[in-house]
């Protein structure tokens, strides 16, 4: 046992790591640039921020604050619950990590990568972190916009709620939930373009899975994005007729253990989609 942990130990220092380091740094940031500076990402933009617009037209026109704080906090937590997790972030990720892969092969310009001295581990690693960054950085800022203008119209009070009361925590959770998210749904998106051809239909089966899944057995919950996020909600807001099925009440789960659940869900999703990639052939007389 001591001689196998010894030999396994010495093959792991032996690796390039340095040189893998540099390549997945170098590929992120050409992923990167890609995935936020180029005319396809615009509705994806469009995406992130047409609440923002939505709160800013709030903002500016309605003055006689006839909503009071307290709705307004169930507004923000509405948008976040039912449009971000279930709309927004699902098809932003569906757009930007589909691409990473089956994209670039219906362009016909993966196995560039494919050819070069760069495993193809590395490469998948990379474009995930690259489309993780590019998904974070746009729902991320659109729920800092988001969250700025539904409390700075109410001037002192709404500086009070944010800095000496629930504010700031209740924002910490909006964008950890936008976190875990970008990556839960970047992850089974990025799986499924490289098992379908067209992963539209299977991103609609899974958009199926996460809107019946709380009615499903606990064990079944697990296999879900929505369902771990669901737990870190710092308002929950009840859902009235098609909606409430999206609000079933579950068993309560502790925030680690969400958290914790899901980046266990990503890690598993990743490491099978390494060793998908490391077997993906291109034809591109068929594909």
């Amino acid at each position: 046992m001591a001689a196998s942990a010894n030999t396994l130990t010495n093959r792991l220092k032996q690796q390039p790591w340095g040189l893998w380091w540099l390549q997945a740094r170098r590929l992120t940031r050409i992923e990167v640039r890609r995935n936020l500076f180029s005319w396809r990402a615009t509705w994806i933009y469009f995406l992130a921020f047409v609440p923002t617009i939505i709160l800013l037209i709030h903002a500016v026109f309605d003055r006689d604050g006839k909503l009071a704080m307290s709705e307004d906090t169930m507004v923000l937590a509405g948008i976040v619950q039912f449009y971000y997790i279930r709309l927004g972030i699902f098809f932003g990720c569906l757009g930007i990590f589909s691409r990473l892969i089956r994209g670039e092969m219906v362009e016909r310009s993966l196995h560039y990568y494919l050819l070069s001295p760069v495993r193809r581990e590395i490469l998948l690693l990379a474009k995930f972190a690259a489309g993780s960054f590019s998904a974070i950085l746009l729902f991320g800022s659109a729920m800092i916009a988001d969250f700025a203008l539904v409390y700075m119209p109410y001037g002192t009070v709404g500086h009070d709620f944010v800095f000496n009361g629930p504010g700031l925590s209740q924002l910490e959770a909006y964008l950890a939930i936008a976190v875990l998210a970008c990556l839960g749904y970047g992850a089974v998106f990025l799986l499924l373009s490289m098992i379908f051809r067209n992963p539209m239909p299977a991103a609609m089966l899974v958009l199926g899975w996460e809107a019946i899944n709380p009615v499903l057995p606990s064990i079944l919950q697990r296999i879900s994005v929505a369902s771990y996020l669901r737990h870190l909600m710092p308002v929950s807001v009840p859902g009235d007729g098609i909606f409430a099925l999206l609000t079933v009440e579950t068993e309560p789960a502790p925030a680690w253990a969400a958290v914790l659940g899901l980046l266990l869900l990503i890690a598993v999703v990743l490491a099978y989609s390494c060793y998908r990639i490391r077997r993906l052939e291109i034809r591109y007389t068929t594909d």
